[in-house]
Protein backbone atom coordinates (compact mmCIF):
# COMPACT_ATOMS: atom_id res chain seq x y z
CA UNK A 1 0.00 0.00 0.00
CA UNK A 2 1.29 3.19 -0.88
CA UNK A 3 -0.81 5.32 1.29
CA UNK A 4 0.05 5.98 4.59
CA UNK A 5 -3.23 7.98 6.64
CA UNK A 6 -6.44 8.11 5.36
CA UNK A 7 -7.23 9.53 2.39
CA UNK A 8 -10.80 10.24 0.50
CA UNK A 9 -11.93 7.23 -1.67
CA UNK A 10 -9.25 5.08 0.12
CA UNK A 11 -9.33 2.60 2.71
CA UNK A 12 -9.78 4.03 5.96
CA UNK A 13 -11.10 1.48 8.57
CA UNK A 14 -11.68 -2.00 9.23
CA UNK A 15 -14.41 -3.70 11.41
CA UNK A 16 -14.87 -7.20 12.44
CA UNK A 17 -18.34 -8.46 13.16
CA UNK A 18 -17.78 -11.94 15.28
CA UNK A 19 -19.48 -13.68 16.77
CA UNK A 20 -17.30 -13.78 19.53
CA UNK A 21 -15.58 -10.48 20.83
CA UNK A 22 -13.23 -11.64 23.49
CA UNK A 23 -12.42 -14.68 21.50
CA UNK A 24 -11.41 -12.47 18.79
CA UNK A 25 -9.15 -9.73 20.52
CA UNK A 26 -7.39 -12.69 22.08
CA UNK A 27 -6.76 -14.12 18.47
CA UNK A 28 -5.65 -11.07 17.26
CA UNK A 29 -3.81 -9.52 20.27
CA UNK A 30 -1.26 -13.17 19.91
CA UNK A 31 -1.21 -12.54 16.18
CA UNK A 32 -0.36 -8.79 15.78
CA UNK A 33 -0.09 -7.52 19.07
CA UNK A 34 -3.29 -5.47 19.52
CA UNK A 35 -4.80 -3.94 22.40
CA UNK A 36 -8.60 -4.07 22.49
CA UNK A 37 -10.66 -1.48 24.50
CA UNK A 38 -14.60 -1.58 24.66
CA UNK A 39 -16.34 1.14 24.60
CA UNK A 40 -18.18 0.89 27.87
CA UNK A 41 -21.49 3.16 27.23
CA UNK A 42 -24.58 1.30 26.54
CA UNK A 43 -25.39 2.35 23.17
CA UNK A 44 -22.34 1.55 21.80
CA UNK A 45 -23.29 -1.87 21.49
CA UNK A 46 -19.90 -3.71 22.89
CA UNK A 47 -17.60 -1.52 20.20
CA UNK A 48 -14.03 -2.98 20.87
CA UNK A 49 -11.24 -0.54 19.43
CA UNK A 50 -7.98 -2.18 18.54
CA UNK A 51 -5.11 -0.46 19.13
CA UNK A 52 -0.75 -0.68 18.29
CA UNK A 53 0.54 1.38 21.02
CA UNK A 54 -1.75 4.20 20.88
CA UNK A 55 -3.19 4.28 17.34
CA UNK A 56 -6.31 2.67 16.38
CA UNK A 57 -5.91 -0.04 13.91
CA UNK A 58 -9.46 -1.78 13.88
CA UNK A 59 -12.67 -2.27 15.56
CA UNK A 60 -14.41 -5.41 16.81
CA UNK A 61 -18.22 -5.56 17.30
CA UNK A 62 -20.77 -8.39 17.78
CA UNK A 63 -22.74 -9.60 15.03
CA UNK A 64 -25.88 -8.02 14.69
CA UNK A 65 -28.26 -11.14 14.24
CA UNK A 66 -27.69 -14.72 15.54
CA UNK A 67 -27.42 -16.55 12.16
CA UNK A 68 -24.87 -13.65 10.71
CA UNK A 69 -21.35 -14.70 9.76
CA UNK A 70 -18.45 -13.65 11.45
CA UNK A 71 -16.59 -11.44 8.61
CA UNK A 72 -14.30 -8.28 7.88
CA UNK A 73 -15.87 -5.07 6.26
CA UNK A 74 -13.19 -2.21 4.29
CA UNK A 75 -14.34 1.41 5.05
CA UNK A 76 -13.58 3.31 2.53
CA UNK A 77 -13.44 7.36 3.30
CA UNK A 78 -15.70 10.28 1.76
CA UNK A 79 -16.01 13.40 2.39
CA UNK A 80 -19.82 13.48 2.04
CA UNK A 81 -21.71 10.13 2.74
CA UNK A 82 -24.82 10.81 1.61
CA UNK A 83 -23.82 11.76 -1.32
CA UNK A 84 -21.64 8.80 -2.48
CA UNK A 85 -24.65 6.67 -0.60
CA UNK A 86 -26.37 8.45 -4.06
CA UNK A 87 -23.79 7.23 -6.40
CA UNK A 88 -23.54 3.71 -5.13
CA UNK A 89 -27.12 3.76 -6.32
CA UNK A 90 -26.90 5.47 -9.33
CA UNK A 91 -23.97 2.83 -10.51
CA UNK A 92 -25.91 -0.02 -9.47
CA UNK A 93 -24.72 -0.98 -5.58
CA UNK A 94 -27.37 -1.54 -2.71
CA UNK A 95 -27.63 0.63 0.25
CA UNK A 96 -27.79 -1.59 3.14
CA UNK A 97 -28.03 0.67 6.13
CA UNK A 98 -27.60 4.33 6.40
CA UNK A 99 -26.55 7.14 5.71
CA UNK A 100 -25.97 7.65 9.55
CA UNK A 101 -24.30 9.48 12.45
CA UNK A 102 -22.06 7.71 15.02
CA UNK A 103 -21.73 10.08 17.96
CA UNK A 104 -20.04 13.49 16.91
CA UNK A 105 -16.96 10.87 15.25
CA UNK A 106 -18.80 10.32 12.03
CA UNK A 107 -21.05 9.35 9.53
CA UNK A 108 -21.08 6.13 7.88
CA UNK A 109 -23.12 3.79 5.75
CA UNK A 110 -23.33 -0.04 4.72
CA UNK A 111 -23.27 -1.03 0.70
CA UNK A 112 -22.87 -3.89 -1.26
CA UNK A 113 -21.48 -3.05 -5.36
CA UNK A 114 -23.28 -5.16 -8.07
CA UNK A 115 -22.06 -8.70 -7.35
CA UNK A 116 -23.20 -8.39 -3.39
CA UNK A 117 -19.50 -7.36 -1.79
CA UNK A 118 -20.10 -5.37 0.81
CA UNK A 119 -17.92 -2.01 2.06
CA UNK A 120 -18.55 0.52 3.91
CA UNK A 121 -18.59 4.55 3.56
CA UNK A 122 -17.10 6.96 6.36
CA UNK A 123 -17.32 10.46 6.35
CA UNK A 124 -15.02 11.43 9.27
CA UNK A 125 -15.43 14.27 11.86
CA UNK A 126 -13.74 13.45 15.01
CA UNK A 127 -12.38 10.34 14.04
CA UNK A 128 -10.14 10.21 10.65
CA UNK A 129 -9.76 6.19 10.92
CA UNK A 130 -6.86 4.38 11.46
CA UNK A 131 -3.91 6.10 12.79
CA UNK A 132 -1.70 3.55 11.31
CA UNK A 133 -1.48 1.98 8.12
CA UNK A 134 1.05 0.25 6.20
CA UNK A 135 2.60 -0.81 9.22
CA UNK A 136 3.31 -3.97 11.01
CA UNK A 137 -0.02 -5.14 12.37
CA UNK A 138 -1.95 -2.34 10.52
CA UNK A 139 -4.00 -2.43 7.43
CA UNK A 140 -1.99 -2.80 4.67
CA UNK A 141 -3.97 -4.32 1.73
CA UNK A 142 -7.50 -4.11 0.49
CA UNK A 143 -8.06 -6.97 -1.91
CA UNK A 144 -12.11 -7.67 -3.88
CA UNK A 145 -12.72 -11.02 -4.71
CA UNK A 146 -15.52 -10.57 -7.24
CA UNK A 147 -16.78 -12.91 -9.81
CA UNK A 148 -17.79 -10.12 -12.05
CA UNK A 149 -14.21 -8.21 -12.85
CA UNK A 150 -15.94 -5.86 -15.54
CA UNK A 151 -18.70 -4.64 -13.17
CA UNK A 152 -16.30 -3.73 -10.55
CA UNK A 153 -14.17 -1.70 -12.98
CA UNK A 154 -17.49 0.44 -13.85
CA UNK A 155 -18.38 0.70 -10.52
CA UNK A 156 -15.54 1.28 -7.98
CA UNK A 157 -14.12 4.50 -10.51
CA UNK A 158 -17.75 5.55 -10.26
CA UNK A 159 -18.20 5.59 -6.98
CA UNK A 160 -14.45 6.71 -5.69
CA UNK A 161 -12.55 8.04 -8.44
CA UNK A 162 -10.14 5.45 -8.56
CA UNK A 163 -7.10 5.36 -10.94
CA UNK A 164 -7.12 1.92 -12.29
CA UNK A 165 -3.84 -0.53 -13.26
CA UNK A 166 -5.22 -3.15 -14.89
CA UNK A 167 -3.42 -6.71 -16.51
CA UNK A 168 -5.05 -10.24 -17.36
CA UNK A 169 -3.90 -11.39 -13.70
CA UNK A 170 -4.49 -8.55 -11.79
CA UNK A 171 -6.07 -4.65 -10.98
CA UNK A 172 -4.32 -2.56 -8.88
CA UNK A 173 -6.90 0.07 -7.46
CA UNK A 174 -5.65 3.58 -6.28
CA UNK A 175 -6.05 6.89 -4.94
CA UNK A 176 -4.19 9.43 -7.98
CA UNK A 177 -1.94 6.32 -8.39
CA UNK A 178 -1.13 5.86 -4.98
CA UNK A 179 -1.96 2.15 -4.96
CA UNK A 180 -3.52 0.71 -1.63
CA UNK A 181 -5.52 -2.60 -3.06
CA UNK A 182 -6.55 -4.80 -5.93
CA UNK A 183 -8.92 -7.41 -7.39
CA UNK A 184 -9.21 -10.89 -8.21
CA UNK A 185 -11.39 -12.97 -9.78
CA UNK A 186 -13.12 -15.62 -7.92
CA UNK A 187 -11.49 -18.77 -9.81
CA UNK A 188 -11.71 -21.90 -8.01
CA UNK A 189 -8.72 -21.00 -5.63
CA UNK A 190 -10.86 -19.83 -2.82
CA UNK A 191 -12.65 -22.18 -1.09
CA UNK A 192 -16.01 -23.33 -2.34
CA UNK A 193 -18.68 -20.97 -2.55
CA UNK A 194 -16.65 -18.19 -1.24
CA UNK A 195 -18.95 -15.08 -1.71
CA UNK A 196 -17.91 -11.58 -3.11
CA UNK A 197 -16.46 -9.81 -0.56
CA UNK A 198 -13.56 -7.74 0.36
CA UNK A 199 -10.15 -9.04 1.92
CA UNK A 200 -8.19 -6.83 4.30
CA UNK A 201 -4.55 -7.93 4.25
CA UNK A 202 -2.29 -6.87 7.47
CA UNK A 203 0.97 -6.18 7.27
CA UNK A 204 3.66 -8.58 9.11
CA UNK A 205 7.19 -8.98 9.02
CA UNK A 206 7.30 -12.12 7.80
CA UNK A 207 4.47 -13.91 6.50
CA UNK A 208 5.23 -18.14 7.67
CA UNK A 209 5.52 -16.70 10.70
CA UNK A 210 2.24 -14.77 10.86
CA UNK A 211 0.45 -17.51 9.34
CA UNK A 212 2.27 -20.45 12.24
CA UNK A 213 1.14 -18.04 14.71
CA UNK A 214 -2.06 -18.06 14.03
CA UNK A 215 -2.75 -21.62 13.51
CA UNK A 216 -1.44 -22.18 16.74
CA UNK A 217 -4.11 -19.62 18.03
CA UNK A 218 -6.99 -21.42 16.61
CA UNK A 219 -7.14 -20.02 12.97
CA UNK A 220 -7.08 -22.14 10.17
CA UNK A 221 -5.43 -21.26 6.19
CA UNK A 222 -6.85 -20.85 3.59
CA UNK A 223 -4.58 -20.19 0.96
CA UNK A 224 -0.90 -21.57 2.46
CA UNK A 225 1.81 -18.57 2.63
CA UNK A 226 3.26 -17.81 -1.33
CA UNK A 227 5.50 -15.45 -2.66
CA UNK A 228 4.41 -13.77 -5.73
CA UNK A 229 6.85 -12.61 -8.06
CA UNK A 230 8.27 -8.93 -8.36
CA UNK A 231 5.75 -8.30 -5.34
CA UNK A 232 4.99 -9.40 -1.69
CA UNK A 233 4.58 -12.65 0.18
CA UNK A 234 1.08 -13.53 1.31
CA UNK A 235 -1.45 -15.56 2.88
CA UNK A 236 -5.27 -15.95 3.23
CA UNK A 237 -6.30 -17.37 6.47
CA UNK A 238 -9.49 -17.23 8.75
CA UNK A 239 -9.94 -16.93 12.41
CA UNK A 240 -11.47 -18.99 14.81
CA UNK A 241 -14.81 -17.66 14.39
CA UNK A 242 -14.54 -17.94 10.56
CA UNK A 243 -13.49 -14.32 9.58
CA UNK A 244 -11.32 -14.77 5.86
CA UNK A 245 -8.34 -11.90 6.28
CA UNK A 246 -5.06 -11.68 4.58
CA UNK A 247 -1.54 -11.03 5.67
CA UNK A 248 1.21 -9.95 3.54
CA UNK A 249 5.07 -8.94 3.87
CA UNK A 250 5.98 -6.52 1.29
Amino acid sequence: MKLTEPVPGGPCWVELSTSDVPGAAAFYAALFGWRAETDPRPEAGGYTMARLGEDAVAALSPVYRPDQRSAWTVSFATEDADAASDTVRSAGGTLLMGPMDVFDQGRFAVAADPAGAVFSLWQPRAFAGAGLLDAPGALGWAELLTPDPEGALAFYPAVFDWTVDATERYTHWGVDGAEFGGMKALDGEEEPQTPPRWVPYFTVVDVEIAAATALGAGGRPLVPPRHIPGGPSVAVLSDPQGAAFGVHAP
